[in-house]
């Protein structure tokens, strides 16, 4: 945890009172004393820093801080993804990781070789997943909490959905081993907002790669290497972050 992130609600009189997990890290992992600054954030908000007011350095652990934050809401990264639904355990480890790496929304959807039980898992529920992407904003100190939104049907989300957001991208990319372009090719000279799908295990099947190819999207290989999931979702985004940094705040778009 390298920045404590707050809800809103939780301030009072510029100041905020932890008594979670939070107050635990605070006093033991930091090991922080009367006086001592952290960084903190408020999710969805201003970052600045807080100083400690007062500790109990014993459970029940009760941190109080003052809170100074800077102006100025965190800028969107300028990668979103696209991704069928994994078993939920892979899917804890890929909320959490790209959302350390930055990303602006999340779209879980269907796909042919989706298990239909994983559309059950309570990982879905808002409370459930949400405490993963906050472990990534913890990590990449950031308040930008990144937006997941879900559809159980795949063709309506291809037909009506993903035509409807792909004029937002100025790059559409489609993660298919079965093909001769690489990434390194599609993102040649590119800039702007990406979107970058990835496939459930096994891969999309040709129906769902010709509907995503109709609506615009590029499909490319990373080699002759076939990833697991969440191993191509956090190395392809580091890839296309890595031919976006050469374009001076392409990363990042502002919230205006």
């Amino acid at each position: 945890m390298n920045i404590i992130l707050i809800e809103q609600s939780e301030l009072a009189g510029g100041q905020v009172t932890l008594t979670d997990h939070r107050a635990k890290h605070i006093v033991k992992v930091l090991k922080s004393q009367v006086g001592d600054r952290l960084r903190l954030g408020v999710i969805d908000s201003d970052m600045g820093g807080a100083t400690v007011l007062a500790l109990t350095p014993k459970y029940p652990f009760v941190v109080t801080l003052q809170v100074e934050l800077q102006p100025g809401r965190p800028s969107l990264p300028a990668i979103d993804l696209l991704l069928a639904l994994p078993r939920p355990i892979m899917l804890k480890r890929i909320l959490s990781q790209v959302t350390a790496l930055g990303v602006g929304t999340i779209y879980l959807v269907n796909a042919n070789r989706v298990e239909k039980s994983f559309w059950d898992a309570s990982l879905l529920a808002e409370k459930e997943y949400r405490k993963h992407l906050l472990q990534g904003l913890e990590q990449a100190v950031d308040s930008h909490l990144p937006s997941v939104q879900m559809y159980r049907k795949f063709r309506p989300f291809v037909e009506d959905v993903l035509p409807e957001i792909a004029p937002r991208y100025d790059t559409l990319l489609l993660a298919h081993p079965q093909t001769e372009s690489l990434l390194s090719q599609c993102m040649q000279g590119k800039r702007g907002r990406v979107l970058y799908a990835v496939g459930p295990e096994g891969g999309w099947v040709d129906f769902e790669v010709e509907k995503m190819r109709a609506a615009g999207m590029a499909p490319f290989s990373m080699g002759a290497r076939i990833l697991k999931v969440d191993t191509a979702v956090v190395a392809i985004h580091s890839r296309i972050s890595q031919s976006l940094e050469s374009e001076p705040g392409a990363l990042l778009q502002t919230n205006e």
